[in-house]
């Protein structure tokens, strides 16, 4: 005699139990509360940003919770809390959460964007493609435009496409040469290797005729990146910082931010709204066809391989852009 399906009660989540190591852990599955959702998870994204806390700051306390620092999930609609209107189980979403390195993750009704039948099967990690999308908006950038993107990793390989796709002309600098060539396929016309500081100012001068470019987009997070990012910017020209910098202090040459009247634009988000509005033009993108983000998505790995993710995400193997894990 077959009885119902028992229900799913535990789920299974990664935490940090230390610098460099992961565990997993079984724990109860979270009810979502007013004005929330519940999503099964289909995947997460595994963020640069990730690396600080993998490598143990003293800033950094362990064990962290279940599931903490994953907030590149997207999945399924598993659950809807009361006063939640327009989201149903079985919708397939993109969230804005934090607990995604999970199966299950919850996430406020206002922070998921529902994805289209013509993405399904396709991976979505909503956060950094909305994070693309609205430091692209930030950036200004017209046709006509000369604009250098420092550092190409999954962000600065998607700005690479956003870029050239509105008219500019994208000089591409970075330090691997698998990087070079994902850029050239999204679009580049100019690559150059991220090796010698002034050789990068004279190649750059060289291609503008003495101008520099009117944008540049620091997308590293480091100091170097940042001094030659703001070398490349042509008077009264933009120098954009997408990089995420975490690891301190920063100092910059005012000098030359003065002289040449730059204006400098950190354009990192932390306005859930204006989060929001990045994922959902990086739906309507996806989804018409104009931007194609899965040739960047290069690695995946099961959840409780997250450890593995995360040294591939800080080691860059060769071939590697992104990692995804998958539950």
């Amino acid at each position: 005699m077959s009885g119902a399906p028992t229900p799913v009660r535990t789920m299974q989540a990664a935490f940090l139990a230390g610098p460099g190591q992961m565990r997993m852990k079984e724990i109860d599955l979270p009810e979502p509360g007013a004005g929330q959702v519940r999503i099964r998870l289909e995947g997460c994204g595994v963020c640069a940003s990730n690396l600080a806390p993998w490598a143990g700051p003293e800033w950094m306390q362990f064990p962290t919770e279940p599931g903490a620092l994953g907030h590149e999930g997207w999945g399924v609609v598993d659950a809807v809390g009361e006063g939640v209107h327009g989201l149903t189980v079985g919708d397939r979403v993109a969230a804005l959460s934090y607990k995604s390195y999970a199966e299950y993750d919850l996430a406020d009704a206002s922070a998921v964007v529902r994805l289209p039948d013509t993405l399904e099967g396709q991976p979505f990690p909503g956060e950094p493609l909305g994070c693309a999308m609205n430091i692209f908006r930030r950036s200004g950038i017209e046709s006509g435009q000369t604009v250098a993107i420092v550092g190409i990793g999954f962000l600065g390989a998607i700005l690479t496409r956003l870029a050239t796709d509105a008219g500019a002309r994208v000089i591409a600098i970075s330090r691997r040469p698998f990087s070079l060539e994902v850029a050239r396929n999204m679009g580049a016309a100019e690559t150059i290797p991220m090796e010698d500081h002034n050789g990068i100012i004279g190649r750059v001068k060289e291609l503008t005729d003495g101008v520099f470019c009117d944008r540049v987009i620091e997308a590293v997070g480091k100091q170097w990146p940042l001094d030659l990012a703001a070398e490349l910017t042509r008077e009264r020209g933009q120098l954009i910082v997408a990089g995420y910098h975490q690891d301190g202090p920063r100092q910059v040459n005012m000098w030359l931010w003065n002289w040449r009247g730059l204006d400098v634009i950190n354009a990192h988000e932390r306005d859930p709204a204006v989060y929001m509005q990045g994922m959902r033009e990086a739906v309507d993108a996806v989804a018409s066809g104009r931007l194609d983000p899965r040739p960047l998505y290069t690695h995946t790995f099961r959840l409780d391989r997250l450890d593995e993710a995360l040294n591939a995400t800080r080691d860059r193997p060769d071939g590697f852009l992104k990692a995804l894990v998958i539950p």
